[in-house]
């Protein structure tokens, strides 16, 4: 009679051995999957599902769908632009089912924001904007929207990239967009981009046709920012200095040399010409530090310097170029709204 005994004792370590792994990899994966399960359960609720054009439609009528975001309990909620349109009717629906009609407090095409305010709804579960400059590449952030009609559904991947530039539906240049592999498809459009700790980080707004993995949120710092002026002013009015850059860290040794704290400013990629900045002498390559006495560590920075305040006024701007600082004095103009140039 064969004994087999021998050989089950010997694979016995080994096997005990592949136990600890394989619990270690469950707890990972426990950690990953609560992490989505928590943000899930508490910033779903305030997604809702943005409709526009009639609630009657003829065969020929066609109708806007996307998503939108909660932001405060007495219904302000911001959604894509390009989403509202120029409808005149928009309706949300929430996770629950409710219906009420929205309207428009105001849109910025040039960052392909809106902000709406709820008609008919108030105490509404709301989320918080978080702050987007905190963001590092390959942190976890959920998608959460309506793609394709199909509602509350969650994606989850990471912040593959900051700082990025895209195109907004007025042609204009967006500037600190963060990208991100969650996946994203029409009707995630104006939904949020959610940290793990549950804050909204990002809005989303676009995707590349025939990428996999690449798709874009406006970060949460500009909405913040354009949400402000729309309820101050009704509109985004802004001093221009034609400039496309994106956030980049200042190296040590350039600090150090050029007596400055900033770890972190933004980085002029482009210069239009004939602009403010082409004729105060910037050049792609500069990396503004201050302007008008404001520390500058990102394109968010500069874009919130850049407000209403700064229109016609002559200010000076600190930039380090091939590592030294050097100071100049620039003079923005107001940047005209989309489809007024």
């Amino acid at each position: 009679m064969l004994d087999f005994t021998s050989d089950i004792a010997d694979d016995g370590p080994s096997s005990r051995a592949a136990e600890p792994a394989r619990d270690n990899d469950r707890v990972l994966l426990d950690a990953y999957s609560n992490a989505v399960i928590d943000v899930t359960e508490r910033v779903g609720p305030a997604v809702v599902r943005v409709e526009t054009g009639p609630k009657v439609r003829s065969a020929r009528e066609r109708g806007g769908l996307g998503s939108g975001i909660v932001i405060s309990p007495d219904g302000l909620v911001l959604t894509n632009s390009h989403v509202v349109g120029s409808s005149k009717e928009i309706r949300l629906r929430d996770i629950e089912g409710f219906v009420t009609d929205a309207h428009v407090l105001g849109v910025d095409p040039d960052t392909d924001l809106a902000l709406l305010r709820a008609d008919g709804a108030r105490d509404l579960r709301y989320a918080s904007l978080g702050n987007s400059k905190s963001l590092r590449r390959g942190q976890l952030v959920v998608a959460i929207g309506n793609p394709l009609g199909f509602e509350s559904t969650v994606t989850a991947g990471v912040v593959s990239a900051l700082g990025r530039s895209i195109r907004s539906v007025s042609g204009r240049t967006i500037e600190d967009v963060i990208q991100t592999d969650a996946a994203l498809n029409p009707g995630n459009s104006g939904g949020p981009l959610v940290s793990s700790a549950s804050e909204v980080i990002g809005i989303n707004t676009a995707i590349i046709s025939g990428a996999q993995g690449i798709c874009f949120a406006v970060a949460s710092n500009t909405a913040q920012f354009v949400l402000s002026e729309i309820i101050r002013h009704g509109y985004v009015r802004r001093a221009y200095i034609g400039v496309a850059g994106q956030t980049a860290p200042v190296p040590r040794r350039h600090a150090v040399v050029a007596g400055v704290d900033n770890k972190m400013g933004a980085l002029l990629a482009q210069i239009e010409p004939d602009s403010p900045a082409a004729k105060a002498g910037l050049l792609p390559g500069d990396v503004v530090i201050r302007l008008d006495g404001i520390e500058i560590n990102g394109v968010d920075d500069l874009i919130r310097a850049l407000d209403r305040d700064r229109i016609g006024r002559e200010l000076s701007m600190d930039v380090l170029r091939m590592g030294r600082l050097r100071g100049i004095d620039i003079h923005p103009v107001e940047r005209k709204p989309a489809g007024k140039q």
